[in-house]
């Protein structure tokens, strides 16, 4: 492992070589796998699936943003086969209520005449979560399910109430249609790993789908992990080993997308706030998961290259000037990233 650092400067945070290899090689056999089984069924949309794989191993949530009819559903559902998850959905609408995510008590009387309550859980007490179109879903609703993604717990009738473990949330949202919608606020973006974008697919993808789609076969994806099995990959990644220049390269990119301390001033002027530390600490543990995926002992500067929009667009905002002027965040962070990473 430590051979692949050589020249990335001192090594932050190394393990046991000893400790670890065995694990890396079965993480990586097992993710490999999981991978081609989700490309069998999810066709053109490599990209999208590394990125909700890295966000899991990561142990984070993800936002994925498309328009109706990509595939969004069916990706939570081949992730979570894969993975060997439990999954629930929640068609998020206007009048769904918090109780309606995370469970209520009920009265209950037994046979013999006593009553007590019974609390009776949620579609939230699964390990992986699909909440389609989150941003339809009211303000006192979206909070709720902010305290799941935070804290893994939930309080309900006064008691916290653990969520299972692992737990992640891949929240989808229409980027097309805003009427009826409330937007996310800043807090609750914030505890996305990712903002992934799925876009649609080519046009040699699309006819290979149409033809795996409209057959009378389901094509069904196999299970390459467990619960316990997954948690072990995760602390493979948190134990992945990370070059001081990797580290330095992610603060710099951070830094630099905030326009209190960003060293070119057109992002300074461009940007009406930028990243927090959530921001660095989800580029470094994404870097690794992306390097693990790839079956690589240390995340380089490529994974950081790749992995920076994802990390950074939901946590930034454009001054009204840059609005004005047709600015994007995207060119913003290519910006930030040519300067700091070349």
């Amino acid at each position: 492992m430590t051979g692949m650092l050589q020249n990335d400067g001192p090594i932050v945070n190394a393990p046991q070589e000893a400790d670890i290899l065995a694990a890396f090689a079965a993480a990586a056999a097992r993710l490999g796998a999981a991978r081609e089984q989700i490309r069998g069924v999810i066709i053109g949309q490599d990209d999208v699936i590394d990125q909700c794989l890295a966000a899991i191993l990561a142990g984070g949530h993800a936002l994925i943003v498309g328009a109706p009819g990509l595939g969004k559903t069916r990706l939570v559902e081949a992730l979570a086969d894969a993975l060997g998850l439990s999954t629930r959905r929640i068609q998020c609408t206007p009048d769904l209520m918090p109780g309606d995510i995370l469970g209520s008590e009920v009265l209950e009387t037994a046979a013999v005449g006593t009553r007590a309550f019974r609390f009776i859980e949620g579609p939230v007490f699964t390990e992986l979560l699909m909440a389609d179109e989150i941003n339809r879903a009211s303000p006192r609703t979206q909070s709720a399910l902010l305290q799941a993604m935070a804290e893994r717990q939930v309080a309900v009738a006064g008691l916290n109430r653990r969520l299972p473990d692992p737990f992640h949330v891949l929240a989808t949202q229409n980027p097309l249609e805003q009427e009826g919608t409330y937007p996310l606020p800043e807090a609750q973006l914030d505890r996305f790993l990712f903002e992934i974008r799925i876009d649609y697919p080519a046009a040699a993808d699309e006819r290979l789908m149409l033809l795996a789609t409209t057959g009378l076969a389901r094509q069904e994806v196999a299970p390459m992990f467990d619960p316990a099995g997954l948690r072990a990959a995760q602390r493979v990644v948190r134990a992945m080993p990370v070059g001081a220049r990797i580290v330095d390269a992610i603060l710099a990119l951070v830094r630099g997308a905030r326009p209190e301390t960003a060293a070119d001033p057109r992002i300074a002027a461009g940007l009406a706030w930028g990243p927090g530390p959530r921001a660095a600490q989800a580029l470094m543990l994404a870097s690794r998961a992306r390097a693990l995926l790839d079956g690589r002992e240390a995340p380089s500067l490529d994974d950081v290259a790749a992995l920076a929009a994802p990390v950074l667009r939901h946590r930034m905002g454009l001054s009204f000037a840059a609005r004005a002027e047709g600015e994007s965040v995207e060119a913003l962070i290519r910006a930030v990233a040519a300067r700091v990473l070349g």
